[in-house]
Parts: structure tokens; sequence; C-alpha cells
């Protein structure tokens, strides 16, 4: 019997135990979910803290980027990490593909195990039918309304009435409204330290590295409803300052750094790499010395303020 438990222990992930615990509001606390979840093993717990029916997770996608094979994502229920059956089977899919594994302590849910995996697969099973009778029941509704002679959609919308128009045009903007204040608390601060120094493509950069997809275009606009509600500052939207074509990556390096003064030159050059980008002299790899060059300029040219927390090469550079 000892022999059987050791061998089912072996066959279960060796990497790390990573929970995820969420709560609606900033009034509601994650503590019953982590003291679980510590309970459990985890080594790691990421916070987070928005609605169930909202996509914008940083926090979700963020772990879901850096998650690694062999690491198991943990929460407590299923309703704390997915919104719907299709959005759990999605997120398993995303963790699967990467080598790592899911487990739900309340749920019968654990990918590590027969039984676990053959729950998810009559969840998706559900899903489909789901799908299937909706899709039936639009059809069938569709079908019997034109046999009676009606045509489908709005009818004020469909004949171009003003009134109705100017209502769908009204519930469009208090939608992306929403959408824009949902998550602002959690972007606008980096915005807020980089504009308008730095020009929007900068910064829709920095915010891709810490979860947010962003583009320029998007992130002005969102920008700009907030300046329009009068819950931003206008000089956001003010021209940034012309750069040289060489002086983009110190812009770039002084954007990142500002945006987290923690980061070790380490880790900046490992977001450069990520990101892409060549160094100076055209290179893939970045070495820490490179971006410490960029950060003294940056310095020097007022991109960054002479506060003394200049990042370190640090423990990652060994």
């Amino acid at each position: 019997m000892a022999r059987d438990t050791q061998n089912r222990a072996s066959r279960r992930p060796q990497g790390r135990l990573i929970g995820y615990a969420r709560v609606s509001t900033d009034e509601q606390t994650t503590e019953a979910q982590e003291i679980e979840l510590r309970s459990a093993g985890c080594d790691l717990i990421v916070q987070e803290h928005g609605s169930g029916a909202s996509r914008a997770r940083p926090a979700l996608t963020k772990l879901l980027r850096e998650i690694g094979a062999g690491d198991t994502l943990i929460v407590v229920r299923l309703d704390r990490l997915a919104r719907s059956v299709s959005h759990l089977l999605d997120v398993i899919e995303d963790l699967t593909e990467k080598g790592a594994h899911f487990r739900s302590l309340r749920d019968p849910i654990d990918t590590t195990t027969p039984q676990g995996m053959f729950s998810l697969q009559v969840l998706g099973a559900v899903a489909q039918l789901e799908r299937a009778l909706i899709s039936e029941r639009t059809k069938a509704g569709i079908k019997a309304a034109k046999a009676k002679g009606r045509l489908s959609g709005n009818p004020g919308i469909r004949e171009r009435r003003p009134e109705m128009l100017a209502k769908m045009t009204a519930a469009q903007k208090a939608a992306y409204g929403d959408r824009v204040q949902a998550t602002a608390s959690q972007w606008l601060p980096t915005v807020r330290r980089m504009r308008p120094d730095h020009n929007w493509d900068d910064v829709a950069r920095v915010l891709k590295q810490r979860g947010f997809d962003w583009t320029p275009e998007r992130l002005r606009r969102a920008v700009k409803w907030l300046v329009s509600e009068h819950t931003a500052d206008r000089t956001l939207l003010r021209k940034s300052p012309p750069r040289l074509p060489e002086d983009r990556l110190v812009t770039l390096v002084a954007g990142i750094h500002v945006s987290n003064p923690t980061l070790t030159l380490r880790e900046i050059a490992t977001q450069l790499e990520r990101l892409h980008e060549r160094t100076p002299r055209g290179g893939s790899k970045w070495s820490p010395s490179s971006v410490k060059n960029l950060i003294d300029r940056a310095r020097r040219s007022g991109l960054i303020a002479g506060d003394g927390n200049a990042p370190t090469a640090g423990v990652a550079q060994g």
C-alpha cells in the first residue's frame, strides 16, 4: 500500500503549486482563499480584485503567460477563476499547451488525475451541447419570425429612426465607459507617470509587459474618454516631445524603469528580449551593462528623475 501511494505521488507534477485568489471589489479580501491555498501547499499566491463577469484580468493574464511546464494552477472554487464553462475550458487549454496543470479545491477538477480529466471532459460536452441548443433556438426563432413576415433586429434601428439611433449610441458609449473605468485604476497610474514625456507606443509597450493588451490607438482613446469625464488630467493628451530615432531605446528603457523601479538590470534586459528589441549594436541578447548605459542616458536627459533608485544587476545576473 505504501508503494502504491509512492507511485501515485511520483506521477503528480513536480513543478510549483501556484494559487489564484480573486474577489470582486476592493472592499473584499482574499484572506480566506489564501488560507485554503496555502494549506494545499501553494508556493505562490496571485491576488486579483475584479468582477467575475469582467474580461479584464491583468493578474491572471500575466500568470497564464509566465506559468511553466509542470506547474499547477490552483483555485478554491471554479467561480474564482472562470466566467463560464467555455472560459474555464479556454484557460485550461492555455495551461495544457504549456504543459501546466489545473486543480480546484472544492470541485472535482484536477487535470493531474484521470478522474479530474473525466470531469473536465463532461464539462466540455455540456458546454458544446449548450452552444448547440442556443444556436438551434436562435435559428427556430428567426425562421418563425420570417414565416410571420417579421424582420429580425430592432425596428427603430432598422428604419434608422434618429431617436433609436441616439439611444443605441448612448448605450454603446456607456458600455465603453464601464469597460474603461473597470480597469483604469490598474493601468492609469503608469500612463500618468509616463505621459506626456513618452509617446503612446512606448506607454502601450510598457503596459503590455504588465499584462494589458493595449494598442497605442485604443489606449489614447481610453485616456481621452477619462479626460472627458474629468477623471484624468488633460495634460496626458499633450503631444510628446520629438525623439530622434536613436533615442527610442532610451525612452523605452526609461518607461520600463519608471513604471516599475524595483526591476533589476537583468530583469529589464529580459523584458527587452521578450519584446524582440535589438540592442544599440543590433544584437538580440541584452546585457545588464547595456541597460545601465541607456538608463544613465535617460537620467541625464531628464527622462528619469535622479532619485537614487537606480536598478542593479542583482542576483539575477548570476
